[in-house]
């Protein structure tokens, strides 16, 4: 890695994204009347209860794989318990959106912030974009770490919500699929998230990202530069 600095910041980007994104699963949890989670620890946008959960997927997997590769790369869960889920599946479709949505909810953070901070003549918009450098500063290196931080944040959560509603288990998108489905169907999607096809599905999703991220990234990043036309 090159940028020690946006090694750091990616990093620390994914595990808040990601704490993030697994406590408001527990939190939905919870509120629908499974305490697994909560018990757990997850309900807590403190990183150390997911990371003692998912120590390889939170800590070692993406430290290795920013300093490897740049992009940090890792995983987590919130447990649940599969017999609530099947008693009660659109309280476990709820669950399963409400991480997506999380990550949704930074998109549109970052997104307020960056555009506050257009405003006020501390951020400009880029020659070109990346996924570090959504916007940049010349007013202050202050201002242009800010600038990349919030470019990340923005960035990388719109990559988990787009990667996660992909509805292909045991992604989130196909455990929201009881709110469309019967209850019947919903179960077979949610079983299929088990064991070997899990891996499968990931493949999957990771196959359409390819294809669906780099356009939708430029859609709204046109919409945070209404002046500017990238793509």
């Amino acid at each position: 890695m090159e940028d020690p600095a946006l090694a750091i910041a990616l990093y620390a980007v994914f595990v808040f994204s990601v704490t993030f994104h697994e406590a408001a699963h527990a939190f939905v949890a919870m509120r629908g009347g499974d305490l697994t989670a909560y018990h757990g620890g997850q309900v807590s946008l403190s990183p150390l209860p997911h990371m003692r959960r998912e120590p390889f997927g939170m800590v070692v997997l993406p430290l290795l794989s920013v300093l490897i590769s740049g992009w940090p790369f890792g995983y987590a869960s919130a447990p649940y318990d599969p017999q609530w889920a099947d008693a009660h599946p659109r309280r476990a479709a709820w669950m399963a959106l409400a991480g997506p949505a999380a990550n949704l909810l930074l998109v549109l953070v970052a997104a307020v912030s960056i555009r506050g901070a257009l405003a006020a003549g501390l951020f400009q918009a880029p020659e070109s974009v990346l996924f570090s450098r959504v916007v940049s500063s010349d007013v202050s290196p202050l201002a242009e770490s800010s600038a990349q931080l919030l470019s990340v944040l923005y960035s990388k959560n719109l990559l988990l919500a787009l990667l996660n509603l992909n509805p292909v288990p045991p992604l989130d998108g196909a455990g929201a699929l009881p709110l469309l489905l019967s209850n019947e169907t919903g179960q077979r999607f949610r079983d299929l998230g088990q064991g070997a096809f899990a891996w499968f599905g990931i493949l999957i999703a990771w196959q359409v990202i390819d294809v669906i991220y780099e356009p939708i990234f430029l859609a709204v990043v046109n919409l945070l530069h209404p002046d500017v036309h990238y793509g």
